[in-house]
C-alpha cells in the first residue's frame, strides 16, 4: 500500500472532513502511504487536473470543520455522466475512464465516503475491478448494514435546538408551530428531533398520517390549556392515500429529486382545521452545515481509520460500519438492497406514542 486516493460524493454533511483527517493521519502515521485527494465527488476521476495531495500538514485543523474541505457533487454518477456534444448534452457512460484514471494515478485503493447513491456507484466500480472501499455519509441515517451514519447526530443536535427556540415564540403568541426538516424517504430525523426537542405531533414516510388527527392532538391539547403546539414533518411524509411533496423532478444524468413543501401544505391544513394561528419554519440545509458534534467527530475518525485498514488488508468492495459499539465491515452489496427505514410498531415510534406524541394515526 503506496498511494490511496479518498473522493467525498453526494450532499454535503458534518463530519466529512474528519474523515478525511482520519484516513490521512492513519495513513501517514501507521502505513507510511500517500493519500491523494480527489476534488467534487467522481468528476475529479472524470475531468482533469481535479487531484491534489493530502498531507498531515495540509489537513491540520479541519477535525471541526463541516462540509468538505475536496469538495462534492451529487450529479457526477460515471454511469449516467453528462457531457456537451457539439453543444448538445448527452448522457455517456464514462466508467470506464473513471478506472483507467484511478490506474493511472497510482492509486492502490479509493475510498468513497458517501450516501447510498455514492456506495450503490462505489459498488458497481467495484464490480468492474476497481479497488474500492467505503464510508457510510448521510445526515438521514438511512444506510443499510450499518446503526449510524455520521452527520446524523449532528442534524438532530440542530433540529432539536431550533425545536427548543420555536417553543417560546409558540408559547408567547399561542400558535402551532410546524417545522419541517430532512429525511428524504426515512424519518429518522424527525423522529428523533421531535421526541428530543418535545414535539407534540411527528409525521414521518414510514407512518402516511391523517391530518385530521393530528389536529385532534392540537385541538386536545388546546381544551386542554396547552394554546401552543409544536408539529414536526419529515420533507418525505404524506397523507394516506396521497404522494410525497415534490419541488423539482429528478432527471438522468443529474441530481434526484427534490422533495419539500409539505410543511407549509400541512400547515395550511392544520390552520384551516384548528382556527389557530401557525407558523411554518423549513429547516433546510441548515441542517447539514456547521461544526460536527463530539459524537460525530469521533464517528468519522474511527471510520475513516478503519477504511484505511480495510485497504491494507485489501478487503475491498466492503463498506466500513457501527453495530453497537464496534466498528466492523459489511459488503457494499450490502448498501443496493434498501434503506433502513423507521420502525413503526417498536423502538423509539412506541417511545413517543407512550409519552403522547401523534403521528397521525
Amino acid at each position: 500500500m503506496k498511494k490511496i486516493g479518498v473522493l467525498t460524493g453526494g450532499g454535503d454533511c458534518p463530519g466529512l472532513n474528519a474523515v478525511i483527517r482520519g484516513v490521512v493521519k492513519s495513513a501517514a502515521v501507521k502505513h507510511n502511504c500517500e493519500v491523494v485527494g480527489i476534488e467534487d465527488g467522481f468528476d475529479g476521476l472524470v475531468l482533469p487536473n481535479k487531484t491534489r495531495n493530502l498531507t498531515l500538514w495540509n489537513t491540520r485543523g479541519i477535525l471541526p470543520v463541516g462540509g468538505t474541505i475536496l469538495g462534492t457533487s451529487n450529479r457526477a454518477n460515471p454511469f449516467e455522466y453528462k457531457v456537451s456534444i457539439n453543444g448538445k448534452p448527452e448522457v455517456r457512460d464514462v466508467s470506464k475512464d473513471v478506472i483507467k484514471n484511478v490506474q493511472s494515478l497510482g492509486l492502490d485503493a479509493l475510498v468513497v465516503i458517501g450516501g447510498d447513491g455514492s456506495l450503490n456507484i462505489a459498488y458497481e466500480l467495484f464490480k468492474m475491478g476497481c479497488p474500492v472501499v467505503g464510508v457510510p455519509k448521510t445526515i438521514d441515517n438511512d444506510i443499510l448494514a450499518t446503526d449510524v451514519t455520521f452527520g446524523f447526530n449532528t442534524a438532530v443536535e440542530t433540529a432539536t435546538e431550533a425545536l427548543d427556540r420555536l417553543h417560546t415564540t409558540a408559547e408567547s403568541h399561542h400558535r402551532v408551530m410546524v417545522v419541517e426538516v430532512m429525511g428524504r424517504y426515512v424519518g429518522w430525523i424527525a423522529l428523533e428531533t421531535g421526541i428530543g426537542g418535545g414535539a407534540d405531533v411527528i409525521l414521518i414516510p414510514e407512518i402516511p398520517f391523517d391530518i385530521n388527527k393530528a389536529c385532534q392532538k392540537i385541538v386536545s391539547r388546546k381544551k386542554s390549556g396547552s394554546k401552543a403546539s409544536i408539529v414536526v414533518v419529515s420533507e418525505g411524509a404524506k397523507p394516506i392515500g396521497g404522494e410525497v411533496s415534490i419541488l423539482c423532478a429528478s432527471d438522468v444524468g443529474g441530481s434526484a429529486e427534490r422533495l419539500g413543501g409539505i410543511g407549509n401544505k400541512i400547515g395550511a391544513d392544520i390552520g384551516r382545521c384548528t382556527e389557530m394561528e401557525v407558523r411554518v419554519t423549513v429547516l433546510g440545509h441548515l441542517q447539514r452545515g456547521g461544526s460536527p458534534s463530539a459524537f460525530d467527530r469521533i464517528l468519522s475518525t474511527r471510520f475513516g481509520v478503519a477504511a484505511v485498514e480495510l485497504i491494507a488488508n485489501k478487503r475491498f468492495g466492503e463498506m466500513v460500519c457501527l453495530k453497537g459499539q464496534r466498528i466492523e465491515s459489511v459488503s457494499l452489496n450490502e448498501v443496493a438492497k434498501g434503506q433502513k427505514r423507521v420502525p413503526t410498531e417498536e423502538g423509539l415510534v412506541k417511545t413517543a406514542e407512550s409519552i403522547g406524541i401523534s403521528f397521525g394515526r
